[in-house]
């Protein structure tokens, strides 16, 4: 655990999350849903988990290096390093700290398809 003002390569707690949603999703690019968000700690990216159809969030960390991911999702607050496959605890980031709790799981709303359960990984 780090000490609260101590600097972690990789994070930047003062970087905004880039949207609600997975950009590239949002973007129509690969199945265009998920099923959990996931945020790099370093740009702030919004990316889908590995269990979503296009895993965003992974192929995100494979482009541009950036080791930390945290969960996107209310109530959690976790982070995993890509670099050695832990978990870990680490510093709360720019608000928002996850998706509108409105917002439906797996999402975009209408965007789903009815068979949603048999296309994740």
């Amino acid at each position: 655990m780090t000490e609260p003002n101590e600097k972690i390569p990789g994070i930047d707690p003062s970087v905004p999350p880039s949207g609600t949603g997975c950009a590239e999703c949002l973007a129509g690019e690969g199945a265009g849903w998920w099923v959990h968000l996931r945020r790099c700690a370093q740009c702030g990216h919004i990316g889908c988990c590995d269990t979503s159809p296009s895993q965003h969030a992974t192929a995100h960390n494979a482009a541009t290096g950036h080791p930390f991911l945290t969960s996107f999702e209310p109530g959690e607050d976790w982070y995993y390093n890509f670099d050695d496959q832990q978990m870990y605890a680490g510093p709360e980031l720019a608000p928002p700290t996850s998706h509108p709790a409105d917002q439906p799981v797996p999402g975009p709303e209408g965007k789903v398809p009815a068979n949603w359960r048999e296309l994740i990984h």
